[in-house]
């Protein structure tokens, strides 16, 4: 199960395709969607129960199953990205695999309220920079963050709710990686309805290759408190 979060969230993998959800990602996944099928009315901390079998029991992550620890990014992010895998704007490219898994997860939320509920609940997760997992040229990637990237997440990264542009220092690095890659070749962001997704789409074209990108989230991940 994987939340974007990000970010614009934005981004990306070091290599060029992600690989098949695992066994075990593909069970956490199945577990979840049985469980929120079965919560009906149920409060955000039983809703969120469901998530925890992929991001664990305090947002904290889980690489393995490809879950992004969600206690860095903004509530307003979350609950922007659980409504497009909710409405299929986010997850529907065959190229997708994991977002996949979390629109089909999304779409047993019942309702809006219960995404508000879920995203309450995880904002009260104690905020926890993810640990860097990346290695890479920071100055040259502060570079192409000022002048790329800054306008909008911030010249720390600390995102602008004013421009929809979500935090991006202290989420997870090799998640960002993920992100931005598929921004870059249109897996994510691609449908002009996704206004805010379809902006890091036309973004993710302005950096010259994979290398690049990399040493960006190095030195956003650099950023982080």
């Amino acid at each position: 199960m994987k939340l974007p979060i990000l970010l614009l969230s934005v981004v990306m993998v070091a290599c060029s395709n992600d690989p098949a959800p695992s066994a075990n990602s593909e069970q956490a996944a199945s577990a979840a969607v049985a469980a929120l099928q079965g919560s009906g009315s149920a409060s955000g901390k039983d809703l969120y129960a469901a998530c925890s079998a992929c991001h664990g029991a305090n947002g904290e992550g889980n690489k393995a199953l490809n879950a992004p620890s969600l206690t860095n990014q903004q509530s307003w992010y979350l609950e922007r990205q659980l409504l497009g895998f909710r409405s299929g704007v986010r997850g529907s490219h065959p190229d997708d695999a994991f977002g996949a898994q979390m629109q089909g997860i999304a779409k047993t939320l019942p309702d809006d309220a219960a995404v508000k509920s879920v995203v309450a609940y995880i904002d009260g997760f104690k905020a926890k920079p993810a640990a860097a997992t990346l290695t890479g040229n920071a100055k040259r990637g502060a570079d192409y963050y000022s002048n790329l990237c800054g306008a909008c997440h911030g010249p720390n990264a600390e995102g602008n709710d004013k421009l929809q542009a979500p935090a991006l220092a202290g989420v997870d690095d090799w998640y960002l990686l993920q992100q931005f890659d598929h921004f870059s070749k249109g897996i994510r962001g691609s449908d002009e309805s996704d206004r805010y997704g379809y902006q890091m789409f036309m973004m993710g074209k302005t950096l010259p290759d994979a290398e690049v990108a990399k040493d960006v989230v190095v030195y956003i991940q650099s950023l982080a408190d």
